[in-house]
């Protein structure tokens, strides 16, 4: 085991990376069931003049939810928005200190939030919201929790992109896009 390797932080930020890819494999399948029910809608309204509110809601749900849980995942593959046309010609101290703003500021903003969204799914809950359409979803709090945890996981990815800025040795990072 390498000396960076047996640091506590980076054990702990490596096992938040696991976590956060564990999760963003999982929700990667909803894309493949928002296809799958986008398909079987399309279907049954233009083939058998069936429709359903609640499948229709359902797609957006599930969109929301790969979104909510996606922005960690791709966080963790070096997928995020970043303008890797500079970043590539930057050197390896600057491309520390621009991992290091980004991830503060992720942090940051994730956990306002976190915090936010919080009353939000309370209040939610409080009244067992439903949908405003007729035979829509019940319990829409379940949706809205997914705001609290997508950001919450982000929180932590973006942690974890902290924690390895700044203990792993400097090196020029590989940008793939450019």
């Amino acid at each position: 085991m390498t000396e960076e390797a047996s640091h506590p932080l980076l054990r702990l930020a490596y096992k938040m990376d696991g976590l956060i890819d564990i999760v963003g494999r999982f929700s990667s399948w909803l894309a493949l069931a928002i296809v799958a029910l986008v398909a079987t809608n399309v279907i049954l309204r233009y083939v058998a003049s069936i429709g359903s509110v609640w499948s229709q809601e359902l797609e957006w749900h599930l969109l929301a939810t790969l979104i909510l849980f996606g922005m960690s995942y791709a966080m963790l593959r070096g997928e995020h928005i970043r303008v890797d046309v500079f970043y590539a010609n930057y050197s390896p101290n600057m491309q520390r200190a621009v991992n290091c703003i980004g991830a503060l500021l992720t942090i940051s903003v994730a956990l306002i939030f976190v915090w936010v969204s919080l009353h939000y799914v309370e209040q939610s809950y409080v009244i067992d919201e439903t949908s405003p359409d007729p035979d829509g979803i019940p319990h829409r709090w379940i949706l809205k929790s997914f705001i609290t945890i997508g950001f919450f996981l982000l929180a932590l990815q973006s942690t974890a992109e902290l924690i390895k800025a700044l203990i792993l040795p400097l090196k020029k990072q590989p940008t793939p896009h450019v």
